[in-house]
């Protein structure tokens, strides 16, 4: 009987120690998972971080490639945009230039009776009439033509040093004014006449800067033969273009050099020869920009160099 009695209250404390123990698994898993929800690991944590710091610095290449691509391309533009103002404005001067014998023309390799050139070591000089319009004088009746001249000023202390300046001299009729200077035939020339128009350094209010960022201007002759030349031939009849080049540094670039380095620079890249082909000279020249180690090389990678036909 007694063992009888003692049968059910036995299953129930068993029963209630089984619940108690359940709970307090249970109680220990939630305690568990709440507290790995709380935080990261140690090796989670740097796994974390390396990700970012990869991430940082690939963004960073990313945005230090595009601007280097952007100021590259900003400098190019601006030389280019230099370049084709300048060159433009050439093109329509020599398309209007006035080719008679019985008036002066100054250019590479000239000789008297016209103004002599000779071979004009380093930056080339060019004047010449042209039917385009010019600074007319305030007095007297102005003439259908201009005294137009080339030069990259050498004056040093001129605050056009080192710059391409453009003359566009209007003048009058021969015997309508006795204090300005008409347009003047053979036996006058520009070198008698007006000394600014052959000299790269003598100044004349007529001057202006056309290409403040051009520090190299080279020329030569494409002649009715079908030859090229150094020597302009007796005649400017015999001229059938005039082959032009030029170097540019953008402005950025130009203000890491002081002018004695632009003029350094610019005494560097050759005069044309004889003997060189089409293409020729600029080849020579970009091959002394990319030796050039004396120079600070984000200033020479920002020279472009260009040339043109320009045709009579």
């Amino acid at each position: 009987m007694s063992q009888e009695t003692t049968k059910p209250g036995y299953a129930v404390i068993e029963v209630a120690t089984a619940t108690v123990i359940l709970n307090a698994t249970q109680a220990k898993l939630v305690r568990g998972q709440r507290h790995r929800a709380a935080g990261f690991t140690l090796a989670e944590l740097l796994v974390s971080v390396g990700v970012l710091v990869l991430l940082v610095l690939l963004a960073t290449r990313l945005l230090n490639s595009a601007a280097t691509i952007t100021t590259l391309g900003h400098k190019r533009m601006d030389a280019d945009s230099q370049a084709r103002q300048m060159l433009d404005r050439m093109a329509i001067d020599f398309a209007q230039m006035v080719k008679r014998s019985d008036v002066d023309f100054f250019a590479k390799g000239t000789v008297a009776p016209n103004s002599a050139g000779g071979p004009m070591a380093g930056n080339d000089l060019i004047a010449f009439y042209s039917s385009v319009p010019g600074y007319y004088p305030p007095a007297g009746y102005q003439s259908p033509v201009s005294l137009v001249a080339y030069r990259v000023n050498s004056d040093s202390t001129s605050s056009s040093y080192n710059k391409l300046e453009r003359m566009g001299k209007g003048l009058v009729w021969n015997g309508v004014s006795t204090t300005d200077t008409p347009v003047v035939f053979m036996p006058l020339t520009f070198s008698a006449t007006w000394p600014a128009a052959t000299s790269s350094s003598v100044a004349d209010t007529a001057y202006e800067v056309i290409g403040p960022q051009v520090f190299r201007f080279e020329y030569r002759y494409l002649l009715t033969n079908g030859s090229l030349s150094i020597t302009a031939p007796a005649a400017v009849t015999g001229i059938a273009a005039i082959i032009a080049d030029i170097a540019v540094i953008d402005s950025n670039s130009k203000v890491l050099l002081s002018n004695a380095q632009i003029t350094s620079l610019a005494a560097q890249l050759v005069d044309y020869t004889a003997a060189m082909a089409p293409g020729q000279l600029r080849t020579q020249w970009q091959n002394t920009l990319n030796a050039n180690t004396t120079l600070p090389r984000p200033a020479v990678s920002g020279i472009r160099l260009y040339e043109r036909y320009f045709y009579f």
